[in-house]
């Protein structure tokens, strides 16, 4: 039996993903070490963004697994900031990803 990955781990991992396939990436806020939730922006450096968040729990299959969803397509980076902060006045130990990427890569189809 596995352990799910801890919050801390599974973001220094997905940074290294991001930066391996020619993204930038970097950790905008820190959130609890062990199972806080990950928030990622995906800016695609022409005025869209996306933001993905954790999947609802009774959505996801395994769950030991993160899952995510996207909540926010195309957007511009005002409505996600809006979003975010929403989410962190309700959980303040959310994480907050940035990844730079023209193609809209979010680096989260072959599981982590």
């Amino acid at each position: 039996m596995s352990a799910r990955l801890t919050s801390d781990f599974w973001v220094a991992a997905y940074v290294r993903r991001c930066h391996l396939a020619g993204a930038y990436a970097l950790v905008r806020r820190r959130g609890s070490p062990e199972a806080g939730a990950i928030f990622l922006v995906i800016d695609r450096l022409d005025g869209r963004n996306d933001l993905y968040a954790p999947a609802p729990q009774a959505e996801v299959e395994n769950a030991r697994a993160r899952t995510f969803e996207r909540v926010a397509e195309g957007v511009d980076g005002l409505a996600i900031e809006e979003r975010l902060a929403r989410e962190m006045r309700f959980d303040s130990d959310v994480w907050i990803i940035a990844v730079e990427d023209r193609d809209g890569r979010a680096f989260l189809n072959d599981g982590l």
